[in-house]
């Protein structure tokens, strides 16, 4: 990494197409499908079946013309997002996207991935660290303890969840005491794009909105029950983002940011890890027209960390993405966001990034900030997010950049570099597990869906606030902090980062930490 400098480098240009309204059906459908004078050149379809989106700009009568060309090409139709102007497309053809970018109203085409390989992209740290049994049991009978030798009327008002002592991250942003004022409106949803949601599990049953659920790993709206679950080989990682939002104040297990408020699980990833760009395409619109009030994203889109718009490929999915989010957002919708977990500043003018593609085989490159993003964490309007540990600093793995983050929040970080008070005893993040169990994560996937919980308080505060209000009070009413006068958190004598900017904003922390309290303030 080098060359560093700050700019603003979220205010990312929305594509041309989108913003036209004039019907360009009048023009050809385009010259890939002109055949020669000895008749048509045959289609290849016997390459790998690779899934594409098709940004076109128009009216109905040029979506009807490239859906032709579509089909000329080789690919077939898998769904449609005719309000923003995106079409999901599978082909065998290793020339389709080449070929329909030719076509008349086509803005941007590509590939949304390289090959079909495992690969994982959430944004937490590491495995699960999961609490036995007796564990559970042996803090369950300390809170309970607790909560009887307190006076009867503060045991009456804050009566904590079994596990919640164990939670630090709460008070850090005064969640505690703003579940002594409410815990939020039921009339809020939080929408989960993530690897999926268990909603049996009792400290989400409670507050688990089925109607808003979906699955979207096909790129097409899968509402048969359940279908937004994790499977037992899928990772926790939903499950235990839900619940940091909206674990319901009930006696069981820990307790959320927001646990008065609804959450919906909204499917993403595919069992081996992939957020591919037209599950998150339809994620986004199935939060649009499904009344989901803040989206919480703790991944970044596969198979590129950072997506140049240089590449034909690259561009076709930040420009279905910018779509997408935008579309949202025009709903009402606040889209939430982690930073990333590489200690990357991302206002710098170039990166290094030797993990993309992340789905095959991973190349050395060195991008340019100014036209290759991080997404959907880096598109305009979206909340980005830092991570801290248990002493207020920033995490040792959370990306930063004066310009980039907006807010910070609770991650996690490594106990022995930030030890919480007791009865804390990990620096990483308790939240729930599949099958009604409770374990630790960290990572800036923990730390945006603390945002997310504070985002739903304002909401049930302020319940006819636009969605730019909401991210306005979010900043506006953060704890500033300012950058350490020294960060070098492995104690070696050199500094694990570099932290720019003032206390009021600063690449590391953005506006500041998160306040739970005051977005219950009216």
């Amino acid at each position: 990494m080098a060359h560093l400098g700050s700019r603003r480098r979220r205010a990312l240009a929305l594509p041309v197409g989108l913003a036209l309204t004039v019907s360009l059906g009048f023009l050809p459908a385009g010259t890939a499908s002109a055949a020669p004078a000895g008749g048509p050149t045959p289609v290849v379809t016997d390459g790998p079946k690779l899934t594409y989106v098709v940004n076109t700009y128009g009216g109905a009568l040029t979506a009807k013309s490239v859906k032709k060309a579509i089909d000329r090409a080789g690919g077939t139709v898998v769904t449609s997002y005719d309000k923003i102007g995106v079409t999901v497309v599978t082909s065998q053809n290793p020339e389709f996207a080449k070929t329909v970018r030719k076509t008349g109203g086509v803005l941007s085409a590509g590939a949304t991935r390289t090959a079909p390989l495992p690969s994982q992209s959430t944004t937490d740290i590491g495995a699960p660290v999961e609490l036995t049994a007796e564990q559970v049991d042996a803090v369950a009978a300390a809170t309970a303890k607790a909560s009887k030798a307190a006076s009867p009327a503060s045991a009456a008002a804050a009566e904590p969840d079994p596990l919640e002592p164990l939670q630090w991250d709460l008070p850090a942003i005064k969640a505690d005491k703003a579940h002594l004022k409410t815990l939020g409106s039921s009339k809020v949803t939080v929408g989960v794009i993530d690897t999926g949601v268990d909603d049996t599990h009792p400290d989400l049953a409670p507050n688990f909105n089925r109607a808003a659920s979906v699955n979207c790993v096909s790129g097409k709206p899968d509402t048969t029950d359940g279908a937004w679950r994790p499977t037992a080989e899928e990772s926790p990682h939903g499950t235990h983002v839900a619940g940091e939002i909206a674990a319901a104040k009930n006696g069981i297990g820990v307790t959320g940011v927001a646990p008065g408020v609804r959450v919906a699980g909204i499917k993403a990833s595919t069992p081996a890890g992939y957020f591919y760009a037209e599950a998150v395409v339809c994620s986004f619109v199935w939060a649009a027209d499904h009344g989901i009030d803040v989206t919480n994203n703790s991944y970044y889109t596969d198979p590129w960390y950072f997506n140049c718009v240089t590449d034909p490929d690259q561009k076709a999915l930040v420009d279905s993405l910018t779509r997408a989010t935008r579309y949202a957002e025009s709903k009402g919708t606040v889209n939430v966001a982690a930073a990333g977990n590489e200690n990357y500043d991302l206002a710098a003018r170039t990166i290094d990034d030797s993990s993309s593609p992340n789905d095959s085989t991973p190349v050395d490159r060195t991008i340019d900030t100014s036209k290759c993003f991080d997404i959907p964490t880096e598109l305009p309007g979206v909340v980005t997010v830092s991570a801290t540990g248990a002493k207020g600093l920033k995490s040792s793995f959370s990306n930063h950049g004066l310009g980039v983050i907006d807010v910070t929040a609770p991650g996690g970080d490594s106990t022995r570099y930030q030890t919480p008070d007791a009865p804390a005893t990990s620096g990483l993040i308790l939240g729930p597990l599949p099958n009604a169990r409770w374990g630790y994560m960290a990572g800036t996937s923990m730390a945006s869906p603390h945002v997310a919980g504070v985002a739903a308080l304002l909401k049930s505060t302020h319940p006819h606030a636009s969605a730019a209000a909401i991210k306005a009070l979010l900043k506006v009413q953060a704890t500033k902090t300012e950058c350490p006068e020294v960060y070098d958190l492995n104690g070696d004598g050199v500094a694990d980062a570099v932290c720019t900017g003032s206390k009021r904003y600063n690449s590391f922390y953005g506006a500041g930490l998160v306040d739970a309290l005051a977005a219950v303030n009216k």
